[in-house]
């Protein structure tokens, strides 16, 4: 087929108008599958490569050769700003066809939103939480919108994978299209997919097709990667070190940051000036400190600030703006920012990214690399990362740099191997379980216990839950009216149950924390939570305010800038590290490689940490003896693999090893002091982890894990269930210690 012929006359206007040359390959093998197919697709392809377009082209040639009698595309997106930079690209595509393009999120103008419901057509773009507000408050309105649907884009679905989020956006799919009696198509977009078979079988999942996942030559990744160390104070780590080869020594461009600053900011600060950057840091706190130091930088040099921030506490003028200067390309101004500005945002011809410490996962640290290297230039990354110098006698786990080797195994296991982390689809979601049988309840009324659970127990994502857990939820909702009988027997929400549907954050299945507008005179800076009383300072859009007032009714603060360096508290963060990257770290220690991209510091902060690794003894044994009673213990295990060890170790094990004062540095290593030698603690672990016992065993007496958003509404009897079978990783943990007694370290 040629693809090109295929495409409406106004696409391949449009193509012509661009400049293209030829179409690439992702976009053959787009037009293949989706001309040729009536298959669901996952398009997986690099950062930049075309995939919208690749996606959108047949999709806009097939509806406009059959005009839908409704909506003809529903495009899901995770990020508003994500919505609003593809509502241009699409509007202007489809500027001259009778195609309209809609977008429905919290920030839309209503005049707009009334506009498609008066008028179902084109394509519609939505996040998953305004889809969930659409579900419930438009429910009459879901037929004559969707009733013709034929595609449904997921945009960078691999975010979508791994979480409670993704498992929502596809429930509500799924209701949706039965609802509407419809059965659209589904194509996936991302750059970074592990494991594509598996991301396939997500995409599919109740939707009666399969998923055709296209190969073709994507062309050569071409990188520049550098990687540097910073301890927080002098000295360096190469200062007096002549034993390492000068073959391997990247010099460190000369900094001229303000004297006694901190180096490694000091660093980012020098390599900035002159170009349009992204920094990149792992928490709203952390990006806050960043930005709040880089501009102290700037006024001691007497520099013109040039720095800017954008997160997701952060009110939406701050985000826009900072989008929209960094889409100028004659900007030379860099941005501090978190995973906001992680996905498919197009904003311009981005120099170089930095990236702050490792990430928690490989698809973290490809999304970031991928937001430069547009335009036809190579994806430029400078990782930095930082530590205090560890304490004249401090034990063992403190002389590992772990967020340096972190950062390696990550691009190691990519370079090497290609792996990204693969769907997470063997949880006990009963949190998402009470979320939908709520929203199901709110948006349909009335209706018998069997007909709810018909409409819910059946989704995808539910698999694993049986019909007697739901009578324990739905007998545990009544008990706590977040739903009630009518005198017919039919099931409504209840009283209680109304504050929580009706609150428009229950649209939001991910955690949030209580969080305060902050407020300078008409300007509205953001969010924050926990603030502190009137005459204290925040730290918010990377400078610092007094608080003049809180409002805790209105859950507003009042504040004033000042000059000032404090920390920013946005809630916590949670990491979710996968074993391999663990595994890795280890190879990273225990190998002799040099990895190009390594700059001097670095160079040798890694070989003083593989000194460390091999004169322990860490290579061979994971327990590792600190003097006296106290152990260290390096298992090598992801985030949830860890969580079980610990567990595993302090109830399974404790007596028997006379186990005291355990301190995890999750999920890096346990120190502990306990009563037996190590011997002893390899066959007692082995013996315990060969027993067949209950995952239950693995939860503390009268402990209830809340681990998601609803779990508090939950039976505590769920809770412990979920977190037990679905959390805790009881499998890889039990290999791994069934596998010491063999003598293997990992």
């Amino acid at each position: 087929m040629n693809i090109f012929d295929r495409y409406a006359p106004f696409i391949q206007d449009y193509i012509y108008r661009s400049g293209w040359q030829t179409l690439r390959g992702v976009q053959n093998a787009a037009g293949e599958a989706i001309f040729g197919t009536e298959d669901n697709v996952l398009l997986t392809a690099s950062t930049a490569s075309g995939k919208t377009e690749a996606a959108f082209f047949p999709i806009l040639t097939l509806l406009d050769e059959d005009p839908p009698d409704s909506v003809g595309v529903l495009y899901i997106a995770p990020l508003k700003a994500l919505i609003n930079d593809q509502f241009e690209r699409l509007k202007d595509l489809c500027e001259e066809t009778g195609i309209p393009v809609f977008r429905w999120h919290g920030d839309v103008p209503q005049t707009q939103k009334r506009k498609l419901l008066r008028n179902p057509s084109g394509i519609l773009q939505i996040t998953p939480e305004s889809l969930e507000s659409l579900m419930i408050n438009k429910h009459m309105e879901i037929p004559s919108l969707f009733g013709d649907l034929r595609f449904i884009v997921i945009d960078e679905i691999h975010s979508l994978l791994r979480g409670d989020r993704g498992m929502q956006t596809f429930c509500l799919i799924e209701r949706l299209c039965k609802l509407a009696e419809c059965n659209p198509r589904r194509i996936g977009l991302s750059a970074t997919i592990g494991n594509p078979e598996a991301a396939g079988r997500f995409l599919a999942a109740g939707s009666g097709r399969r998923t055709v996942i296209p190969q073709f030559d994507g062309g050569k990744e071409v990188w520049r990667l550098s990687m540097e160390h910073f301890f927080n104070t002098a000295p360096q780590a190469d200062e007096g070190k002549e034993t390492v080869p000068e073959a391997l020594l990247v010099e460190s461009p000369t900094d001229t940051a303000p004297k006694a600053a901190d180096p490694g900011i000091g660093y980012i600060f020098e390599h900035t000036r002159g170009k349009k950057c992204l920094i990149f840091t792992n928490s709203r706190e952390e990006c806050e400190t960043v930005c709040q130091n880089l501009r102290q930088y700037c006024e001691a040099n007497h520099e013109p600030d040039r720095f800017l921030i954008h997160h997701g506490n952060l009110s939406v003028s701050y985000r826009e703006s900072a989008e929209e200067e960094m889409k100028d390309d004659d900007s030379l101004l860099s941005v501090c920012a978190t995973a906001t500005l992680e996905l498919g945002i197009d904003i311009g011809r981005l120099e170089r990214a930095f990236q702050i410490d490792a990430p928690f996962t490989v698809s973290g640290f490809l999304q970031r690399m991928g937001r430069t290297g547009r335009r036809g230039n190579p994806s430029e990354m400078w990782f930095v990362m930082r530590e205090d110098h560890p304490e004249p006698r401090a034990m063992l786990p403190d002389m590992i740099p772990w967020y340096l080797i972190q950062g390696i195994a990550l691009v190691q296991l990519y370079i090497e191997e290609r792996f990204v982390e693969p769907p997470r689809t063997e949880r006990l979601p009963y949190s998402l379980l009470y979320h939908q049988t709520m929203s199901t309840l709110a948006s349909c009324g009335e209706m018998t216990p069997g007909e709810l659970a018909s409409r819910v127990l059946p989704l995808s994502c539910f698999h694993r839950i049986s019909q007697e857990d739901y009578r324990v939820l739905l007998r545990h909702l009544l008990e706590i009216d977040h739903i009630s009988r009518t005198e017919t027997g039919g099931l409504i929400v209840g009283l209680a149950g109304e504050r929580i549907v009706n609150n428009y954050k229950f649209y939001a299945v991910f955690q949030e924390n209580i969080e305060y507008s902050v407020r300078s005179g008409p300007e509205e800076l953001g969010t924050i939570v926990k603030p502190p009383p009137a005459g204290d300072k925040i730290a918010i859009a990377g400078r610092v305010w007094v608080v003049d007032e809180v409002d805790h009714k209105k859950r507003e603060v009042y504040c004033t800038l000042v000059k000032g360096n404090i920390p920013a508290y946005f809630g916590d963060v949670a990491g979710d590290i996968h074993t391999r990257i663990l595994e890795r770290m280890y190879g990273v220690l225990q190998e002799e490689k040099q990895y190009p991209y390594l700059m001097r510091h670095a160079v040798c902060r890694l070989q003083e940490a593989r000194d460390n690794f091999h004169r322990s003894g860490m290579e061979r044994h994971p327990l590792i003896h600190l003097g006296g009673n106290m152990w260290a213990l390096f298992p090598w295990l992801g985030s949830y693999a860890f969580l079980a060890l610990e567990r595993f170790l302090k109830i399974r094990c404790g007596k028997r090893l006379g186990l005291r004062g355990m301190n995890p540095s999750r999920p890096y290593c346990l120190q502990f002091t306990m009563k037996v030698s190590e011997e002893e603690f390899y066959q007692i672990v082995a013996e315990e982890a060969a027993k067949d016992f209950d995952p239950l065993e693995l939860v503390y007496p009268n402990e209830v894990p809340v681990f998601e958003k609803y779990d508090e509404y939950v039976p505590e009897k769920l809770v412990r269930k979920g977190f037990a079978l679905g959390v805790l990783d009881i499998e890889n943990m039990r290999q791994r210690v069934l596998g010491w007694m063999e003598n293997e370290a990992i």
